[in-house]
């Protein structure tokens, strides 16, 4: 057997004359004839070009060489020379060729499904990609998003340790509780009838780590959730999960920023700058988003009390019922949108819950087209609110708060699009602070969290938890880079009395409260420090840093649209046996339909 030596994206022209052995896969044949074929041998360190030479080696050799096909896995012997002719740019090794003495065909490959180069794998539906993911992860591309992936983990570590953090693990198999997605459920054998639930993420564990007195706890760990995955999401997904104990929110912050300021930095080689903190309130009211995109200003105006003053029946029906009007400046929009364009846009904000997009174009002191002759009444003063120049359109988003706020966000956010607003390679990030505590959900009829039912108010804000749990202000944060959450976190509720309030507030009956979320009280009441943490979608960074926005490419073996694993074949058929054995009866689709 050949031993490998060293690497393919080792060698120099320093080497020339040196005896090595490469070992990897067959990336590129060409036979020239004349007794000359050349292969670039390819590992996951880079390429080096192998020349099998009539003149330099045995015929056995060349015979084997001839032999080779893409993919083949081989170990060779040889001489490193220096290239004749031009040296290949492209490559590190680009100086050098492997003369080839020896050669061990380690396996030859099958007809290959697919081939792994970055060039063709748009041409390549994701599904046969995924199939064969093992020669898929062979692309360069997919190779480095691996290393990007692993020297994310390993900074972090690093980072972590410095300061004192116990990188401690917490257990898959749990006790259901509501966090909002669906768990994934797991019968117990020994306990029939039981179920185990795999987690949506370890915070009940890492706040009793902090009761423990594990002050500085650190996970990188498997969270699951079972939802709809999204271009995004995935139901199985990786977090960055932290806790600290005897903190506030600005030693939190503090320490999380310069965290993810040197992440992007040392590893991704991105200088995002300052990190500043912006209220919920002032995120929605300006971008008519919690997560923000920064990155450009073209921002949204309150002009409710402005069209108040119209005769306007939308914008009257919205503000008698409570709601709001949104207004967004568009800098020389009435050249830049087409009738086509704007139609679009208003089927952005019909999608986010507004009856539709009223558009004026503001020209020669004037406005024309759409709802023109409703807001002329008002033109001097909407004028001067937004600052509006010639050629300037106006969109107004319409609804409740939240609706008129983010279906204009979202179309403030297809508009940077469409007018390409947003600097190429650009990277702004930013702490949204001051989050509600609760928002009413119409049709559960009842309060849910904004964040999680652990999250603490602000110390202000407790007196009215109850009394006024719309208006409470919570402890929570999000960090948003480029208009993504790739973080969030909040201080805890650390006494139990108030824990029991929250989930009282959410619904939960003292007897709900008890089997649900009993051992979480408990250990509450055996002297819980404050404390508080974040969590950050590993998955997100990287695919922010690689500048995807399909997740399944930053993960080695994710799932489908539709949760399966196309590779494995999974979810599969389970054993009868042991359906049998944990008391499972299986029931066919039509049957389980009925019975509802």
């Amino acid at each position: 057997m050949l031993k490998r030596t060293c690497t393919c994206g080792d060698t120099r022209k320093e080497n020339a004359g040196e005896e090595i052995v490469l070992s990897g896969w067959i990336n590129t044949y060409r036979d020239q004839g004349k007794g000359l074929v050349f292969i670039d041998l390819r590992d996951r360190y880079g390429l080096t070009q192998v020349v099998f030479d009539a003149e330099d080696t045995t015929p056995e050799v060349m015979e084997i060489g001839a032999s080779l096909r893409r993919e083949d896995v081989i170990s060779v012997k040889g001489i490193v020379r220096i290239r004749e002719g031009k040296p290949n740019a492209k490559l590190t090794t680009g100086d050098i060729e492997l003369v080839a003495k020896e050669i061990e065909v380690v396996n030859r490959t099958a007809k290959l499904p697919i081939l792994p180069d970055d060039h063709d794998a748009d041409k390549i539906g994701e599904e046969h990609r995924l199939k064969y993911r093992y020669i898929d992860l062979r692309r360069p591309k997919m190779q480095e998003i691996l290393k990007l992936r692993h020297k994310i983990t390993q900074f972090t570590r690093n980072f972590f340790a410095d300061n004192d953090f116990l990188e401690i693990e917490t257990p898959l198999l749990i006790t259901p509780t509501p966090e909002g997605a669906r768990d994934f459920i797991v019968p117990s054998r020994h306990q029939s009838g039981q179920w185990y639930a795999l987690p949506q993420s370890p915070q009940i564990f890492k706040q009793i780590l902090m009761v423990a007195g594990c002050d500085k706890y650190l996970q990188i760990c498997k969270c699951l959730r079972d939802e709809d995955p999204r271009a995004d999401r995935q139901a199985e997904f990786t977090q960055i999960d932290l806790e600290m104990s005897f903190v506030d929110q600005d030693d939190i912050l503090e320490i999380m920023s310069e965290f993810a300021s040197r992440l992007y930095k040392e590893v991704g080689g991105i200088d995002l700058g300052e990190l500043p903190q912006m209220s919920w309130k002032d995120a929605m009211d300006n971008y008519g988003s919690d997560r923000p995109d920064i990155r450009f200003d073209l921002q949204l105006r309150d002009v409710t009390e402005l069209a108040s003053k119209t005769e306007f029946k939308v914008f009257k029906d919205a503000i008698d019922s409570g709601g709001t009007v949104k207004a967004m400046r568009v800098p020389g929009g009435a050249d830049k949108l087409s009738r086509k364009k704007t139609d679009a846009l208003a089927e952005v904000a019909k999608t986010y819950g507004a009856g539709g997009l009223p558009t004026v174009k503001y020209q020669g002191g004037e406005f024309l087209t759409g709802v023109a002759k409703f807001v002329t009444p008002i033109k001097d003063e909407l004028v001067e609110a937004l600052g509006l120049e010639d050629g300037d359109i106006v969109m107004f988003g319409i609804g409740s708060y939240r609706v008129a706020c983010t279906a204009l966000g979202e179309v403030r956010l297809a508009l940077a699009k469409d007018l390409e607003l947003i600097p190429t390679g650009a990277f702004r990030g930013l702490w949204i602070v001051d989050f509600p505590m609760f928002d009413w959900n119409e049709d559960a009829g009842r309060w849910v969290s904004e964040h999680h039912p652990f999250t603490a108010p602000l110390e202000s804000q407790i007196d009215i938890l109850e009394s006024d749990p719309g208006n409470c202000v919570s402890s929570g944060y999000d960090l948003v880079i480029n208009g993504a959450e790739v973080g969030g976190g909040s201080i805890r509720i650390h006494n139990p009395k108030i824990q029991a309030k929250v989930f009282g507030l959410l619904g939960l009956s003292s007897e709900e409260t008890e089997e649900k979320f009993g051992f979480l009280l408990n250990a509450l009441r055996f002297g819980a420090p404050p404390h508080g943490g974040v969590a950050f979608g590993l998955d997100r960074l990287v695919m922010m840093m690689i500048g995807t926005d399909n997740i399944r490419d930053v993960i080695a073996f994710p799932k489908t649209q539709t949760g399966a694993d196309l590779m494995c074949e999974a979810p599969g058929e389970a054993d009868p046996k042991q359906l049998d054995e944990l008391g499972i009866i299986m029931r066919e689709p039509e049957a389980a339909t009925e019975a509802k």
